[in-house]
């Protein structure tokens, strides 16, 4: 009989989907930033933001609600790692104020989104 198939794709569940416009969006802004830093902020902060959308996929891949909340949860704290390493990179002059805040103002609404996903599941869970 086999596994029952899952009402949507990640592709089509919106953390998923505004998580890879702020991946996206910090890969543009990073561009900008000095090749000495390729290696040290640069990788660490894409490195978080792919993290966002890329839990999301693997938690809705995965079997069960329990391990789908834990991927979402990874993915808050990679949003949260990003968010400070924004924060670091405003504090050091790698981004202007202005970028910084609209960068800041879609992950909290990627924080949004997240928290909400992980409480629907949890009010689900009996």
């Amino acid at each position: 009989m086999g596994r029952p198939q899952r009402a949507e794709s990640y592709r089509s569940l919106e953390a998923w989907k505004k998580g890879m416009r702020l991946a996206s969006a910090i890969y543009r802004a990073t561009a900008k930033w000095p090749v000495d830093e390729r290696f040290g902020l640069t990788n660490q902060i894409r490195r978080a933001a792919v993290s966002v959308p890329s839990n999301v996929a693997e938690g809705q891949g995965r079997r069960g609600k329990a391990e789908m909340r834990h991927h979402l949860s990874i993915a808050h704290g990679s949003l949260c790692e990003v968010e400070t390493l924004l924060d670091l990179a405003a504090e050091i002059g790698l981004l202007e104020p202005v970028e910084r805040n609209a960068l800041l103002t879609d992950t909290a609404e990627v924080g949004r989104i997240l928290r909400g996903f992980i409480m629907s599941l949890e009010r689900t869970r009996q």
